[in-house]
């Protein structure tokens, strides 16, 4: 069987590790690429550099991978369907609810398989958190907090932190524990003289009474990237800079004073750190999205769930304007 012939648009920090990992996976070619700005990290590697969208459909693709700017996303994903050509397309899906939700409804329309880069699912500490969730071993999920906080990176000019940044932890977090969210209530601030907000620290509410919190900013000197689900049978911390997953088991210590042993408190048990191979998130990315082309088992983000994405963040952005809680349901 020949290999699949893929096309990625956009050259930019992203792109240029796509175009790597397009290049190290089996059954793929990088046969086009294309950047109106051209190849400013050398990656074409000998491949003309494209103009467009319309150029890069006209050599010939199987699917495509769209890494430009935000604000660019609706009109190149479109394109891409109405051609009949697969995509995958960076996060956040697109700049608006009502652009992603046009996307997904293209990409369903035309028959094609269509996946967003919300990359942190397949980190190997959040998948195997997953699934030591979905098999019970915190028992009850009472909350999940996460931080994701660092300096400001300069490629970002077209939407805030809420969707650059505090879209992964919307995603990942109805990911892991397999919920939906309902309530959405959150503050931004705007300290470094840009148009959109550069932190924000939100508390949700997702199915089944389960409490989320959030606190996401470009304005942290080093980078921050945990998520913390805290249970009943203690707490699991995943850090995604490292990949590492530690379980902090709540501990059981006996009394015999009758008027503290009243009160149902946790203590310090048994801390474990897992041992977990750690391939590159982004490498397991592209190849579920080859093997979902393919017509193979694969685990792929889809457009439907990308737009669900982009509404929680909106809803973000509009409680924070407005100081209300907004239902998301």
């Amino acid at each position: 069987m020949a290999n699949l012939r893929a096309g990625l648009i956009g050259l930019g920090m992203m792109g240029r590790h796509h175009a790597r990992n397009l290049r190290a996976i089996d059954g793929v070619d990088l046969v086009a690429v294309a950047d109106a700005g051209g190849d400013p990290h050398g990656v074409a590697g000998g491949l003309p550099v494209l103009p467009n969208v319309e150029a890069l459909i006209e050599a010939g693709l199987d699917y495509a991978v769209v890494a430009l700017p935000t604000e660019f996303h609706e009109e190149a994903g479109l394109a891409l369907a109405a051609a009949g050509v697969h995509a995958l397309i960076e996060k956040p899906l697109a700049k608006t609810t009502d652009a992603a939700a046009r996307l997904a409804e293209a990409f369903a329309a035309a028959g094609v398989i269509g996946a967003v880069g919300h990359i942190e699912r397949y980190n190997a500490a959040l998948q195997n958190l997953r699934r030591r969730l979905e098999a019970g071993e915190l028992g009850d999920l009472y909350q999940v907090a996460t931080r994701r906080q660092g300096p400001f990176p300069n490629r970002i000019a077209d939407v805030g932190v809420v969707k650059d940044l505090a879209s992964h932890d919307i995603d990942l977090t109805a990911w892991v524990t397999q919920r939906r969210y309902e309530l959405v209530g959150a503050r931004t601030m705007f300290k470094s003289g840009r148009a959109h907000e550069d932190m924000v620290a939100a508390t949700c509410q997702l199915t089944g009474g389960l409490m989320s919190s959030h606190l996401v900013n470009w304005l942290t000197p080093t980078k921050e990237r945990l998520t913390i689900v805290t249970g009943e049978k203690g707490m699991f911390v995943a850090d995604t800079l490292t990949a590492d997953l530690t379980f902090y088991a709540n501990g059981v210590i006996g009394t015999e004073w009758d008027e503290i042993a009243q009160f149902r408190g946790v203590s310090e048990g048994q801390v474990t750190r897992f041992a977990i191979a750690k391939p590159e998130p982004l490498r397991l990315e592209h190849e579920n999205f080859r093997d979902a082309v393919l017509g193979k088992p694969a685990d792929i983000v889809t457009l439907e769930q990308g737009a669900a994405v982009v509404r929680v963040c909106e809803a973000m952005i509009e409680s924070a304007k407005t100081g209300q809680f907004v239902s998301v349901v």
